[in-house]
């Protein structure tokens, strides 16, 4: 006999869904999600407010964690390692964005692969290194670039650092969710180690870092051919008039002077 399953705790997706698509603070979504999740569940107050007492006191130290590398990372830049950056790979003359960005691919696969997930990111990363040197690159060859471009060489190096993290730390053996769903598995009558998932997951790494990397070999000619295209029909030079995006090379040696 199939009992009646209560399916308002489903709401959080909604609301999770709801929040991210009207830009909402996601600390406050969060927030909200697991508390109207908890008492469409039916959880009495007293037991929602403990659970989030009890979050509190074991991560009250995380934000020291994440605030200091941030303040190290701000002071860096105010110093110029963006502009150091762009001016360091832009010396390189073979170096392209695809290139660089398949190159970071590898190492971030391999890095998460044994355990060593917090070498990349986005705050640590990305910003201050990885799209800068992107930039420099694509300056090099085209010039000065439009917002449109640099918003695009920053979408790439973004996915670039996810697909690298997301598929490479499937592979290292004691990473969080391959512990869970081992759990899972011995708790539905399914016994497997933990290496085996782990090892099963080095082709989806593969097939996943073959399929991105062939996209980011074809950036660079997707970004030659957008340029020409908007030199030749005229919008380049508002685009590139009205980019308030990273400083140029120039400017920056200029300031530096």
């Amino acid at each position: 006999m199939l009992n009646d399953v209560n399916l308002w705790p489903l709401i959080g997706v909604a609301i999770i869904i709801a929040g991210f698509i009207l830009r909402f603070n996601p600390m406050l979504v969060v927030v909200v999600t697991a508390i109207g999740t908890a008492f469409a569940a039916g959880f009495p107050v007293d037991k929602v407010l403990a659970a989030i007492g009890t979050g509190f006191v074991k991560t009250r130290n995380l934000p020291l964690i994440i605030l200091l590398p941030l303040a190290v990372i701000g002071l860096l830049e105010r110093h110029g390692l963006r502009q150091h950056a762009q001016r360091w790979i832009s010396s390189i003359k073979s170096a392209t964005a695809g290139r660089l960005l398949i190159v970071y691919l590898a190492a971030r696969q391999l890095t998460a692969a044994v355990g060593l997930t917090s070498l990349g990111g986005h705050p640590q990363m990305v910003r201050p290194l990885l799209a800068p040197m992107a930039e420099g690159a694509t300056e090099n060859r085209f010039g000065r670039l439009s917002a449109k471009v640099r918003e695009k060489l920053r979408a790439f190096s973004a996915a670039t650092d996810n697909v690298g993290l997301f598929f490479g730390e499937d592979i290292f053996v004691a990473f969080g969710a391959i512990v869970l769903m081992t759990t899972f598995l011995k708790e539905a009558g399914i016994d497997v180690e933990p290496i085996h998932v782990a090892l099963w997951g080095i082709p989806t790494a593969i097939t996943a870092f073959i399929i991105h990397a062939v996209r980011l070999y074809r950036l660079d000619a997707a970004l030659a051919k957008d340029i020409e295209h908007a030199r030749n029909t005229g919008e380049w030079g508002d685009e590139a008039a009205a980019d308030t995006g990273t400083p140029d090379m120039h400017n920056s040696k200029a300031q530096g002077a």
